[in-house]
């Protein structure tokens, strides 16, 4: 046993060393860097930013270098080390109202107040590999690169859902009162059924690729939901906190945010009009995709809420919750990798054994022919 013991270890360390060489490949190549990672992959290092709990592009980027691109593994390495960081305070509730806009649409109203801003977007590209980025960016690309990226700053510009609560056609919004505490998904485990608050820390730390299939379920009919994009806002928002020594707001940094509202159909019930209702989404950085499958889901588990029979597994708040995180899901999956050899050895008996009392019984029943 010790010698297999040490036999592992040694196979784990070489394992490791051959992790590091296939990282770095050919040495030919220039070393790709955490800048360039953080830069020009900004999009992957924004989901390991948000499925990993942590706003920070620097450590987002190391980690998606490290996992080899892998971001499921590059969100494990981020979510551990958040792990080990003390908590010193609590930020306000950030107010999206007032972002510097990069981006801003709605699919329900062509005319906003505010104006529709297109900003930095896939959905009107052509899906053709471009192989003019196979030799690296001019200096007018760049330039350009530049000129779009600049924001749109704009002091406050009321949301799409304001236009259908003039009339009273959407779902009034309360805001909590001040002295109601949030819960912490990361401080305590998950109690069904939960509270919204919950439910969404849950779907923002939860796997794009499962949201995305459990959003695309309700549109086929395992919900019947009928969404329309109300709202897709991105930019900076500020971060305020209220240090105990001052007793009063300021306002500590800035982060990049999505934010998503879906209005959808609500017939009414006995007690309430047909009127339309909201899923709401909220990311770090730019997951504009991750964001819309965040809104459509949490409409869905409002199921019960709102009076609707649970049909769909969009709707099903245990199956959403408790298979919605990837490090988790991860984890039961990818344990099967690790040596089983005890109990694959207990079921190997068992199967042999059930085989030989079947066969010992055949051969009975043919005796007593």
């Amino acid at each position: 046993m010790y010698v297999a013991v040490k036999g592992g270890e040694q196979a784990i360390r070489k394992a490791h060393e051959l992790l590091a060489e296939k990282r770095r490949g050919d040495l030919s190549v220039p070393e790709l860097t955490v800048d360039q990672v953080a830069i020009q992959l900004a999009l992957a290092v924004d989901r390991v930013m948000t499925e990993g709990s942590l706003y920070d592009r620097e450590l987002a980027a190391l980690a998606i270098k490290q996992a080899r691109g892998d971001l499921i593994e590059a969100i494990f390495l981020l979510r551990a080390f958040r792990n080990t960081l003390p908590r010193l305070g609590f930020s306000l509730p950030i107010d999206t109202s007032k972002m510097i806009f990069s981006r801003r649409i709605s699919a329900a109203f062509k005319d906003l107040p505010g104006g529709q801003i297109l900003g930095p977007t896939f959905d009107y590209t052509h899906r053709l590999l471009d192989f003019s980025l196979l030799s690296g960016p001019v200096a007018e690309e760049q330039k350009a690169a530049v000129e779009v990226s600049s924001l749109i700053g704009i002091e406050e510009i009321p949301r799409v859902s304001s236009l259908l609560d003039q009339e009273g056609l959407i779902e009034a919004e309360e805001p909590d009162t001040e002295d109601r505490t949030v819960g912490d998904l990361t401080r305590q485990p998950i109690r069904m059924p939960e509270n919204r608050d919950i439910r969404l820390q849950n779907l923002a730390r939860g796997d794009e690729g499962f949201l995305l299939g459990l959003a695309y379920s309700t549109q086929r009919g395992f919900g019947k939901n009928h969404p329309f994009v109300g709202e897709i806002r991105l930019g900076e928002a500020a971060i305020e906190i209220i240090p105990e020594e001052l007793g009063f707001p300021i306002q500590v940094g800035e982060i990049t945010v999505t934010e998503c509202q879906m209005i959808n159909q609500f017939k009414g019930s006995s007690s309430q009009p047909p009127t339309f209702t909201s899923g709401y989404g909220l990311t770090f950085g730019h997951c504009e995709r991750k964001a819309m499958a965040m809104a459509l889901t949490d409409r869905a588990l409002r199921c019960s809420e709102l009076g609707e029979t649970t049909e769909g597994p969009a709707q099903d708040e245990e199956f959403v919750l408790m298979h919605s995180d990837n490090i988790e899901a991860s984890g039961f999956v990818e344990h099967l990798k690790l040596p089983h050899h005890v109990d694959f050895q207990a079921e190997l008996s068992l199967v042999r054994g059930l085989r030989d009392q079947i066969g010992r019984e055949k051969a009975r029943e043919e005796e007593g022919k």
